[in-house]
């Protein structure tokens, strides 16, 4: 497939792209365009009409999250669910950030603004590849389990709001991964499984940046609009965030991304 002549219709091609494997190469090729036309003769941003939900492929059967089947994780069938869980995850990541390139091309942001959600969606798909590798690699496969249905509703909830998607989405769900991410390590390296540490650390440092970038535009935007961003972060997800935020909280990493204490504490469940 040739890449689209404006990123807005790059960003739309992506989220109508059913296949994993080929959503998270397209993606990567896509990104490698912008990136290579970003001194220069650079992509237009554009405009596009993307669609409510993304395409998606026919497995993983998706399941309300009460009847997704739990594993014990210190056995190999436990570990396989968890990465399949992540890797979900990281595919529905892939989307969000493309999303957020194509849905708000009405609101005037900075090239950095668009840089920065490229190199994340880059980063995502490339975190989708490294779990279905480890997958296969355990004998099974992206779709072998059923797997969370609830993964876009935050999508769908911000999308007329860039300020809550930030929120939501970077600086809520994103922000929860650095939480849990370290305890997952933890466990594969019990099991001396060096290959998963290491496509796990690599998913650690990097989510780090995709929420600060969130945090980043959240202020900027936050600025424009004359807005204490504490006060507008507590409103917002207040609003369009289904319940409280969950400690423990990885308060040293949430602050290396731009998270101050004050932000998420106030807002967690007692």
């Amino acid at each position: 497939m040739d890449i689209p002549a404006t990123l807005a219709e790059c960003a739309d091609a992506v989220l109508r792209m059913p296949d994993a494997r080929g959503k998270t190469a397209f993606s990567r090729a896509c990104a490698a365009e912008w990136q290579r036309r970003w001194e220069g003769d650079r992509m237009p941003v554009g405009s596009a009409s993307p669609p409510m939900q993304p395409a998606r492929p026919d497995r993983p059967e998706l399941l309300s999250p009460r009847d997704v089947p739990r594993r014990r994780p210190g056995t190999p069938e436990g570990r396989i669910a968890i990465l399949h869980a992540i890797a979900h995850i990281e595919l529905n990541a892939v989307d969000l950030h493309w999303d957020i390139i194509a849905r708000f091309t009405h609101v005037k942001m900075p090239p950095g603004f668009y840089d920065d959600w490229v190199r994340a969606a880059d980063e995502e798909s490339k975190h989708f590849n490294l779990l279905a590798d480890r997958l296969e690699a355990m004998g099974s496969h992206y779709g072998a389990l059923p797997a969370h249905a609830g993964m876009w509703r935050a999508a769908e909830d911000t999308a007329e709001d860039l300020e809550a998607r930030l929120a939501v989405v970077p600086m809520v769900l994103e922000a929860r991964g650095l939480d849990v991410t370290p305890g997952m390590i933890a466990l594969f390296e019990k099991a001396k499984d060096a290959d998963t540490v290491a496509a796990l650390n690599t998913i650690y440092a990097e989510e780090v940046g995709h929420v600060a970038y969130g945090s980043k535009w959240f202020h900027y935007l936050c600025g424009r609009h004359e807005r204490d961003p504490r006060d507008a972060f507590h409103d917002l997800v207040t609003r369009y965030f289904h319940g409280p935020l969950k400690p423990p909280f990885n308060d040293e990493k949430r602050a290396e991304a731009g998270l101050p204490l004050d932000f998420y504490w106030p807002l967690a469940e007692s």
